[in-house]
């Protein structure tokens, strides 16, 4: 049996697992581990799948014996076999997290019964959407997002959640309204919605069109990814939600966004007609973010504009077109999930312990709680792309694209992506000089005292700190892993451009492959 047949398992397994911690309802603890279980079961199989792609190759399973393209195709490939893998490492991490904090908070931040059949939900949208061969698919995947997210972001009820619910979920229709429109209109242009098929049929329309259809499928996702100017609802909605949602939002949910992204470019119009306006929403991104985040006292927001930021990156390295821009992009969006997702998560264990998110209300963090401090400060420096960390090794691919490429804009979004780092160094030493490093007296209200003389660390449940600390354990070892990393996300962007694999394993080897008009 061809391993990848199993993929769509990654789908199924967080359906059932949600469906029985329903039934589960009034039993925490059977809740509890039944989602761990399911998480855990669904990690190792997505390991066996991304060994199955690792040395080469890419496997399409149709779904009840309907061929391509008139049945629904999930698409194992390189790309993403390793999102599947690093999504749901840092979503078992995160619900670690949270079950630890719920049993702490003896369910005093929100109805923690359905919280798990909810993040499993959640979980199932993610995997659909990566594994996704046609574009309806991949439409179901973002509602599932939707409408987990929606429930994970208000939980507790309270007013600010409220309100930056309604504002995620505002923002969210109108681009799934308008992806659907694309679908729509692509489907009356086509007569197919399989991503393998339109891959040649787009080609065959009347380039005014295809610019029109191209613009909408980049609007769409552009919104779910965060990009400048379409990233005003992230700082707003993402901090309001519990520790450990905003987490798991920061570090996937945009993700799925630029993914999109990435095949649009890659698959659908792979003529590099709108390479120009996403390298400028490129330098926008990255300068506009990181100039919000230097602004911002609060810990959280501030994490949420260097969100917003480091996409500027990825769609800086998707614009170049090269298989190193490309590869670079891939690498830097798996550094990216796990460091992001870590820090949001430290963040919550800097407001449990310290009382407040705000820089203005904290102080002296780093002799309160020296293990918080260096949970913070190696991620935190990873972020700022510091050597030898993977950000430092996945900015510097970036920028060696763009130098490759030579043109006088790649030259100017090499020199935005430096001063987009050296500010993200500067947000990061604020908190770090303000939060852990200067005296409590000279905060607004200093924070807590240490509770006797015992060891900093055991006054966090310890269940929230491990699965953080496993996290900072994980950005590191993609340092340490770093060569063999960047070889893998060559070779997926080498196979996403050529796009020959991509389509013969969903149409046949027989399917002639069209050319590139201006292909790099």
């Amino acid at each position: 049996m061809n391993v990848a047949s199993l993929a769509p398992l990654a789908v199924l397994l967080p359906i059932l697992g949600a469906a029985v911690t329903f039934m589960l309802i009034r039993h925490a603890k059977a809740q509890r581990t039944v989602s761990v279980g399911i998480l855990s079961i669904t990690l190792a199989l997505e390991c066996v799948l991304l060994g199955s792609v690792w040395n080469g190759g890419t496997y399409a399973v149709t779904l009840g014996g309907w061929v391509p393209p008139f049945g629904i195709v999930m698409v194992v490939d390189r790309f993403s076999s390793l999102m599947l893998v690093v999504s749901s490492a840092i979503s078992l991490a995160v619900l670690l997290y949270a079950s630890a904090q719920g049993v702490s908070d003896s369910g005093e931040d929100g109805p923690v019964s359905i919280f798990h059949p909810t993040y499993l939900i959640l979980v199932a949208g993610v995997s659909n959407a990566f594994l996704a061969g046609d574009l309806f698919n991949l439409y179901v995947g973002f509602e599932i997002l939707l409408t987990a997210s929606y429930v994970l972001m208000t939980l507790g009820g309270t007013g600010p959640r409220i309100r930056a619910g309604v504002t995620y979920v505002v923002v969210s229709v109108v681009s799934s309204v308008l992806f659907l429109i694309s679908i729509a209109m692509i489907y009356g242009a086509t007569g197919s919605i399989t991503m393998a098929d339109l891959s040649i049929k787009l080609a065959e329309l009347d380039p005014g069109i295809q610019t029109l259809l191209h613009v909408m499928l980049l609007v769409a996702f552009g919104i779910k990814a965060a990009v400048f100017p379409l990233s005003f609802w992230l700082p707003d909605s993402y901090p309001t939600a519990p520790a450990p949602v905003t987490a798991v939002f920061a570090g996937l949910l945009t993700k799925v966004g630029v993914y999109a992204m990435v095949r649009t470019e890659t698959l659908l119009f792979p003529r590099d007609t709108l390479n120009t306006p996403l390298m400028v929403v490129a330098l926008l991104t990255m300068i506009v973010g990181i100039l919000g985040a230097i602004a911002q006292s609060d810990i959280k927001r501030l994490l949420s504009f260097t969100l917003v930021s480091h996409i500027g990156y990825m769609v800086f390295g998707l614009a170049i077109s090269s298989v190193a821009g490309l590869g670079a992009a891939v690498f830097y969006v798996a550094h990216h999930i796990t460091i992001q997702t870590s820090l949001f998560l430290v963040a919550g264990l800097i407001e449990r312990r310290g009382g407040s998110s705000s820089m203005d209300r904290l102080a002296g963090m780093a002799k309160l709680s020296p293990l918080l401090a260096l949970l913070f400060f190696v991620p935190a420096m990873n972020l700022a792309g510091i050597p030898p960390f993977s950000g430092f090794l996945g900015k510097l691919g970036l920028l060696q694209a763009g130098v490759q490429l030579g043109t006088p804009l790649a030259y100017v979004l090499v020199a935005g992506g430096v001063v987009a780092s050296l500010l993200t160094l500067l947000a990061i030493a604020r908190v770090w000089n303000r939060v852990f490093w200067r005296k409590p007296s000279d905060a607004e209200f200093p924070a807590p005292a240490l509770l006797g003389h015992e060891p900093a660390s055991r006054l966090l449940p310890w269940g929230m700190v491990f699965p953080t600390a496993a996290l900072v354990a994980m950005g590191v070892a993609l340092t340490v892993f770093a060569g063999p990393l960047f070889r893998f996300s060559d070779q997926a962007a080498h196979e996403m451009l050529d796009r020959t694999p991509y389509i013969h394993a969903v149409l046949g080897d027989h399917v002639p492959v069209p050319a590139k008009d201006g292909a790099k």
